[in-house]
């Protein structure tokens, strides 16, 4: 064990030796901004990538979105760190999308996926982060979606907490959400090498949160959740979460 916790933090010195340029930019200050037009660039690249791979998982995950309509039968929705809006196409009809992303260079390519999703009906994007998300009303909301979100938070409890804000009593929390992998495994041995310079290169992006046992203490009336294993490349992002969560 002693041997193998020393191969570990020799790699991840190496690692962050590789990245050096990266954190020396951003102790001065200047790596932030740059990070974000390049994050906003690659998650769009690797949207597409996703893009068959996880299909079968959201249309299944989102197949019951309908069901939380609120009373006029028209569905109201917020998504949460929506990226290049890569979820649109498996949203029902009509339905009324609010976007909430902390990158605002999202937005160029969220309007490519709207001129190909005009079955839902776009109505604003805010530029906030998922902990202060003060521009959305209490109980306004009928379904609150996040993919790839809880990762990069700085606080999960907190971010839990507002979603339970603005959602109406008996609305859901719809997830699909990576997290670390099992502690004997070859993907958890590389969570420890690479999470720290992961953090510095993908935007706070964390590959070792056990986000499953935030929701599970977060006082929802409901939680579906199931832990799998996406059919993608990047092991070290891959154990997922996903489900739902009933307030």
């Amino acid at each position: 064990m002693a041997v193998m916790a020393l191969l570990i933090v020799i790699l991840k010195v190496g690692v962050g030796l590789l990245a050096l340029p990266v954190y020396v930019l951003h102790f001065l200050g200047l790596w932030d901004p740059i990070c974000k037009r390049f994050f906003s660039f690659a998650m769009s690249i690797f949207a597409r990538y996703l893009k068959d791979k996880m299909r079968q998982y959201k249309k299944e995950l989102f197949s019951t979105l309908g069901d939380f309509a609120g009373p006029s039968g028209q569905l109201t929705l917020l998504e949460i760190g929506c990226g290049s809006g890569a979820n649109f196409q498996f949203f029902p009809n009509c339905c009324r999308v609010t976007c909430v992303d902390p990158n605002p260079h999202f937005q160029r390519y969220l309007s490519n996926s709207l001129k190909e999703n005009k079955h839902i009906r776009f109505e604003r994007f805010l530029v906030a982060s998922a902990e202060e998300m003060t521009q959305v009303a209490n109980a306004s909301v009928d379904v609150v979606v996040s993919t790839l979100m809880l990762c990069s938070v700085k606080n999960i409890d907190t971010v839990l907490s507002e979603i339970k804000r603005v959602l109406r009593p008996g609305g859901a929390y719809f997830f699909l959400e990576h997290v670390i992998g099992h502690a004997s495994s070859w993907t958890f041995f590389f969570q420890q090498i690479l999470d720290p310079t992961w953090q510095r290169l993908f935007d706070g992006c964390h590959l070792m949160r056990k986000s499953w046992r935030n929701l599970e203490q977060a006082g929802f009336t409901e939680l579906k959740l199931q832990h799998i294993t996406l059919p993608i490349m990047l092991n070290a992002a891959n154990p997922t979460v996903l489900g739902y969560a009933v307030k």
